[in-house]
């Protein structure tokens, strides 16, 4: 047995008695055998998400002691610097931490809590009381406003969890830029802190270098391009929301405003224009959102990812370094290879993958749930146009 943590509907040949929606129930093979004791969750395809193999191990206030002090003791060991060198980190990483459905965030003394299935719902409260308790911290605020809530049933909820309401916007340190993050509004739980390590990879190569942020959100790849001394920035996103924020921290960390542009729009369109006016850029960054959810939309994703860095390859001097991402669950590490490879063939390009890219360590994997990996990454370096 692999342990995958998922039990999809139709793998459920009878269901006893009538839990309730996050309920726990105990799964059992056809025989009457144990397997797992998991939360239930009726409206999902994925019917039950586990807790534990461990027949012996009861789902209850201790369980969840035990796993988000595991957790919070696993990021203490890998980051002994943490508020000394940086102010934000994940703390559950869901499935990968043993707790399915629940992501934590901490942004200095604020919390952000998701709760994403029916298991996490029926225990928030109680986690909520945890959390608090190993952290020593007393705000929690709520972002259980994902999308992927609607698929177990759930409605949307945002709001103050625990403590006092913060403020909206707090200010966080990451490699040594301060952030100002909007936790009402921002994205996922307000900021991208899985690409902490990949910003912090992408300063040592920005040096003199005329930079173009696709994507840029609230400017983490922009602030590290200007703070490695590059020769311009332009900072593009159609949010003007977000491009706002950006040109704040670009102040805030008293970095060159003259070297700085933001441009509002679609990053698909604004290529297509740059291609057409025969603009070029040293280094590219393409980070954009989700394109596929699950595998059902990887086939109109690849399409969309294709068209994205074709157009960059073809935005790219020689000798250009394209940094490009997909956060995709059904896009994996192979199949976006492959994407790349492609429109770099199709703009006419030669390009060496150096160097790989993914989510950092405060986001684990879990060897039983590959589906942990979503991050995928890549450096590429250009050549010549290639005579076709």
């Amino acid at each position: 047995m692999r342990r995958h943590p998922w039990i999809f509907s139709g793998a459920v040949a009878r269901l006893d008695g009538n839990p309730a929606s996050g309920e726990t129930v105990d799964l059992l093979t056809a025989d009457g055998q144990f397997l797992a004791r998991a939360a239930f969750s009726p409206s999902s395809q994925i019917r039950a998400r586990v807790w534990t193999f461990d027949a012996a191990e009861a789902v209850d206030l201790d369980f969840f002691r035990r796993r988000i002090q595991c957790a919070i003791s696993a990021r203490q060991a890998l980051f002994p610097d943490f508020l000394s060198s940086f102010s934000a980190l994940r703390l559950i990483h869901a499935e990968s931490d043993g707790l399915p459905g629940l992501i934590v965030d901490r942004y200095a003394d604020v919390l952000v809590l998701q709760s994403l299935t029916a298991g996490t719902e029926y225990w928030k409260e109680t986690i909520a009381d945890l959390l608090l308790e190993a952290t020593g911290l007393a705000k929690i605020y709520e972002r259980s406003d994902a999308d992927v809530r609607e698929l177990e049933g759930l409605p949307p909820k945002v709001g103050p969890l625990r403590g006092v309401p913060p403020p909206f916007q707090i200010t966080i340190l990451e490699n040594d830029l301060k952030f100002i993050v909007n936790l009402e509004t921002g994205h996922k739980t307000g900021f991208y802190l899985d690409q902490r390590l990949n910003r912090r990879r992408l300063r040592t190569l920005a040096e003199g270098r005329e930079v173009l942020d696709c994507f840029c959100y609230t400017g983490g790849f922009t602030l590290n391009a200007l703070a490695g001394g590059a020769k311009s920035v332009l900072s593009v996103d159609a949010s003007a929301d977000a491009l706002t924020l950006c040109s704040e921290n670009v102040v805030l960390n008293a970095l060159p405003v003259d070297r700085h542009t933001t441009l509002e729009g679609d990053v698909f369109q604004l290529l297509r224009k740059f291609r057409d006016e025969a603009r070029s850029f040293d280094l590219i960054i393409l980070d954009p959102p989700k394109f596929a959810p699950t595998a059902a939309q990887a086939g109109k994703a690849a399409r969309g990812y294709k068209d994205i860095n074709l157009l960059a390859f073809k935005l790219l001097r020689p000798g250009g370094i394209l940094f490009t991402f997909s956060c995709s669950g059904g896009i994996d590490t192979a199949l976006f290879q492959k994407i790349i490879a492609s429109a770099a063939l199709d703009a006419g390009v030669e390009a060496q993958i150096v160097e790989q890219l993914s989510q950092s360590s405060d986001h684990p994997v879990a060897l039983n749930f590959p589906e942990g990996a979503y991050l995928k990454g890549l450096i590429c370096l250009t050549g010549n146009r290639s005579k076709m």
